[in-house]
């Protein structure tokens, strides 16, 4: 099973999935906005992975500038599957957090800066004691834009780390596949469950771009 969770499966190997989406709430249970729309005009969408999402979430809708957030699952085989499939590591996907922000508070390099530093990007398939594919470094980017961002950041990033010691980034940076919107239970986790778990945490190396640093 650890083998499993810590390789990607193949077309053969995958769980098969369904075709309907799973139940999930209507609006964020902190920010009161619509997980799916519709979104303010000129807002602009991000989608990252940094482990539990149960954490990762809680980080960003607390980001001024952030609209809404939702939980999901994204760059795996399985259509519309569930939390209980995920973890199994058969259906390939990451646990990922939907950021929905406003540009003008809050840049596309300022939620990078924050994606960086709130967690470890060199771990791998895993994030501290969770291990697994779905716990895997993702930003997944919508546009070339938001490509050329990512990678001089995660190159910036980089930069710092080695001066600090540290590892070499695995992030993935690859274009967004389909998002499929985690259970209800999942959304806003941790205001619900104020006692919940959080399994992410940065390396305490400050990355070089965003919010009026520069690289």
């Amino acid at each position: 099973m650890l083998t499993q969770k810590i390789q990607m499966p193949t077309a053969a190997t995958a769980l098969k999935g369904r075709s309907e989406p799973l139940k999930t709430d209507d609006n964020h249970f902190v920010l009161g906005k619509p997980l799916k729309g519709p979104y303010p005009d000129g807002f602009q969408t991000a989608v990252f992975g940094m482990g539990c999402f149960w954490g990762v979430e809680r980080v960003f809708w607390q980001t001024p500038g952030v609209w809404v957030t939702a939980a999901g699952y994204a760059g795996g085989l399985t259509p519309n599957p569930t939390y209980e499939e995920t973890c199994t590591g058969l259906t390939g996907h990451a646990e990922v957090v939907k950021v929905v922000f406003d540009p003008a508070v809050v840049t596309y390099d300022d939620l990078l800066k924050t994606f960086w530093e709130n967690h470890d990007p060199t771990q791998g398939m895993r994030q501290g004691n969770d291990i697994g594919t779905t716990y895997r470094s993702a930003v997944y980017y919508l546009d070339e834009g938001q490509k050329a961002a990512a990678e001089a950041s995660r190159d910036a990033y980089q930069a710092a780390l080695s001066k600090a010691g540290k590892g070499v980034i695995t992030t993935e940076i690859v274009p967004a596949p389909e998002f499929y919107y985690a259970e209800d239970y999942h959304q806003g986790y941790l205001a619900k469950n104020p006692a919940g778990y959080c399994g992410i945490g940065g390396t305490g190396v400050t990355c070089p771009i965003g919010v009026g640093v520069e690289a």
